[in-house]
């Protein structure tokens, strides 16, 4: 139980070797933590987006970045089959086990969705799934990618994710493309849904970033530096 906690904590990176991470200590503070009881909406965006960028649990990106590129709809079988792929393209089939997969892949969903049939209140206790990101289908064994009627990212916690792709990539200008694969799909937004985010941000945050389409080539480029604890704050400032 204690190895499984701290497992979690490490990949929702909270804790990075048994101490809190600076994201942790601005949430989950005894003193003053933003959200320590975790009862803000924001709070598991922030906590999926880690889970799914951090790639400490590389399962979760392949399945949000990489299957969602190629499916909308899917059962358990072929998510499986899609990471074994994705890691002998990788050269890590030796890391491959078939059961440990299915077991990662039945968390993972049980993680996101609701049963067909909730039996319990213990069927609604898992931590993600007030997100909606991911549905069972009304027939068959099958799910889907929730890509219109999923709760709403937070403004705020779409761009602390801007900033840290911008951190990862080392550029002040990326392009749609980028932020569509590693940011959009992981909030399982559409195009267009994206695009709408980012013409937002810019009128926002309009001397920190600015989006332009010109020609069709479509970018985000930083203009001034903006640092990720002020734009926490500008949400749970006013909202906690």
């Amino acid at each position: 139980m204690v190895a499984s906690i701290r497992y979690w904590l490490r990949v929702f990176g909270i804790c990075d070797a048994n101490k809190p991470t600076e994201l942790g200590n601005y949430l989950f503070s005894e003193n003053n933590g933003k959200d320590k009881y975790i009862e803000d909406l924001a709070t598991l965006w922030l906590l999926h987006f880690n889970l799914v960028f951090l790639e400490e649990a590389s399962l979760y990106n392949m399945f949000f970045c990489g299957l969602q590129r190629e499916r909308s709809k899917f059962e358990r079988e072929q998510v499986v089959t899609y990471a074994k792929l994705k890691l002998v393209e990788a050269g890590k089939q030796s890391v491959f086990n078939e059961n440990t997969m299915r077991k990662d892949v039945a968390v993972l969903l049980q993680n996101y969705s609701l049963p067909r049939k909730p039996q319990s209140n213990e069927d609604f206790s898992s931590l993600l799934i007030d997100l909606d990101l991911i549905r069972q289908s009304s027939e068959g064994k099958g799910y889907y990618f929730n890509t219109d009627g999923k709760r709403k990212v937070t403004k705020e916690i779409f761009l602390y994710g801007l900033l840290k792709l911008k951190e990862k990539e080392g550029d002040n200008t990326i392009s749609f493309d980028t932020i569509q694969e590693r940011i959009g799909l992981l909030f399982c937004m559409q195009d267009l849904e994206t695009i709408e985010m980012l013409k937002q941000l810019t009128s926002e945050y309009g001397q920190h970033i600015a989006y332009s389409d010109v020609a069709g080539i479509k970018q985000v480029q930083f203009t001034k530096d903006l640092d990720v604890e002020q734009v926490l704050n500008d949400y749970y400032g006013t909202n906690v």
